[in-house]
């Protein structure tokens, strides 16, 4: 089972209802655009989701992180004192952070530093349930990790034997160096097996899509920002009881359900997996045995959370994971869900961009008699 091992949140003494204090950490970021909405508040909720306690956050206007220390060096100096007096022990970045830049901030800080990935990554590590889930994570982990082995045990490497006389031959390897390539055989192989039991995987889900197919029955995939209320529709449209919760990545492994539209005719509803901004690569690639629901279905159902302060950037988003999983031609309908709670101007904005989406209210059922028939007219199409 993949492990919370990239942050080191489920540390012993730390596991969640012994009573231990959660990690403390100070969320560090860039600001390109002071109008655009703070990136902070998202990598905030996903330190919530992960059960880490922020207590600070600082943030730089510059277009470009440092490639030494990812801020300014004056502004490093300012986290450093930060970091102390908050009393934190972690720092998360909000952008893909170097080794190097990990090291050199690490060192100026006197405190752990992680990125946006590895957050991600330790947030799906903790809502894994499946065994299939649980591969793909681990998967990622040791995707993310891998080219990070570089380096570790440099120290260690220049205690071992120096080249023959005259500097010919090719010398003694140190047990730091010995050590690092044992661990990135071991971590190959691992990642040899886990792709393949993804592939398993990949190939039971292939027939039993090519059942359905038999059977003609259209499918329809849910897909979205994370906690954009797909579950909930997912519940509310086939009358399943899924687990619906208000957090990020709730919902890891594709559920599939029957449903029909208005004039009776079956089809299928899956639940996928949520995007965010940014979601790394190395998740998308162990993923895509759970995305090809989404590149298979007859129709993506595109859920939007339409009380977010940005929907749109959402939609964003979520549309350009599916063209890097080469979905980007598929037949594609927004549902406006939380219209219940959605600012009447904002809603009134969203349906201006996307004038043939459908407002709709996973929780109270305003709307779903319209997703209905549009869900419908899109399958006949």
């Amino acid at each position: 089972m993949p492990g919370t091992w990239l942050l080191g949140t489920q540390q012993e003494g730390t596991a969640a209802g012994d009573g231990a204090e959660p990690p403390r950490a100070v969320l560090l970021g860039l600001h390109a655009d002071a109008d655009a909405v703070d990136p902070l508040d998202e990598l905030e909720r996903l330190a919530d989701t992960d059960g880490v306690a922020v207590v600070g956050r600082m943030v730089q206007a510059r277009p470009h992180p440092d490639p030494a220390t990812f801020l300014g060096s004056g502004k490093v100096a300012e986290l450093a004192d930060l970091v102390r007096d908050r009393g934190a022990g972690l720092v998360i970045a909000d952008g893909d952070l170097s080794p190097a830049q990990v090291r050199n901030l690490e060192d100026r800080v006197g405190a752990r530093v992680v990125d946006r990935t590895a957050l991600i990554l330790d947030v799906f590590a903790q809502h894994a349930r499946s065994s299939e889930g649980r591969a793909q994570v681990e998967l990622a982990q040791l995707a993310y990790q891998l080219p990070r082995l570089q380096g570790q045990g440099t120290e260690l490497s220049r205690i071992g034997g120096g080249r023959s006389a005259g500097g010919a031959g090719t010398g003694v390897r140190g047990p730091g160096e010995q050590r690092l390539e044992s661990q990135r055989r071991h971590v190959r192989r691992r990642m040899t097996m886990l792709r393949r039991q993804v592939q398993q995987t990949a190939a039971r889900r292939q027939r039993t899509r090519s059942r359905r197919r038999g059977n003609r029955v259209p499918s329809v995939a849910l897909t979205g920002y994370t906690n954009a209320g797909k579950s909930a529709l997912l519940n509310r449209l086939t009358g399943a009881d899924v687990l619906v919760q208000d957090a990020l990545f709730a919902t890891l492994d594709p559920t599939v359900r029957r449903a029909v539209t208005p004039e009776g005719r079956p089809y299928t509803l899956t639940d996928t997996v949520g995007f965010v901004r940014h979601l790394p690569h190395q998740l998308v690639d162990a993923f895509r045995a759970t995305l090809e629901e989404v590149t298979e279905a007859d129709l993506v159902l595109h859920v939007v959370d339409a009380s977010a302060p940005d929907a749109m950037g959402q939609v964003t988003a979520v549309r350009g994971v599916l063209y890097e999983i080469g979905a980007r031609d598929h037949p594609e309908l927004l549902a406006l869900n939380k219209a219940d709670v959605a600012p009447p101007e904002w809603m009134a904005a969203l349906c201006t961009a996307y004038p043939d989406a459908v407002p709709v209210s996973a929780l109270t059922g305003e709307g779903v008699g319209d997703l209905r028939a549009a869900i419908a007219r899109a399958l006949d199409r």
